[in-house]
């Protein structure tokens, strides 16, 4: 489980740097991903890249890996630090978050939010001030 534990740190690593394509190297090509700014999922890299870009115009989310855990079926649980900012510095959320990743063959397959009744539904209250 350590090479999982060493992709998943390698695409929160990414993800904070802004590099779309290093994260989504890590990914297979069918990832599913949620949508935590907007709500929903979206399946796919491409889908990926586009939600992250209208994310990254909007917020300044950071998240860091503080402790894993491995789960049944596959699942390896992350525990995060989530620091959302808006574009112009304000702290809009600071706060510990769970993401569950699914891995497949050496690359992430899916991430879910651990820790929300329904992270379908709508957007994680970590974006609910809108900038």
């Amino acid at each position: 489980m350590a090479d999982t534990k060493l992709l998943i740190e390698q695409a929160y690593t990414a993800f904070n740097k802004r590099d779309i394509d290093g994260a989504l190297a890590l990914m297979t090509q069918d990832v599913s991903w949620p949508k935590a700014s907007e709500g929903g999922k979206v399946v796919g890299k491409e889908e990926i890249r586009g939600y992250w870009t209208r994310q990254w115009s909007e917020f300044d989310p950071h998240v860091e890996p503080l402790a894993m855990t491995e789960e049944d079926g596959g699942k390896t649980r992350f525990r995060v630090h989530q620091l959302v900012k808006s574009l112009q510095g304000e702290v809009l959320s600071d706060s510990e978050v769970l993401h569950v990743f699914t891995v497949k063959n050496g690359l992430i397959a899916a991430m879910d939010l651990g820790d929300e009744a329904d992270s379908i539904a709508g957007p994680s209250a970590a974006f609910a001030h809108r900038s």
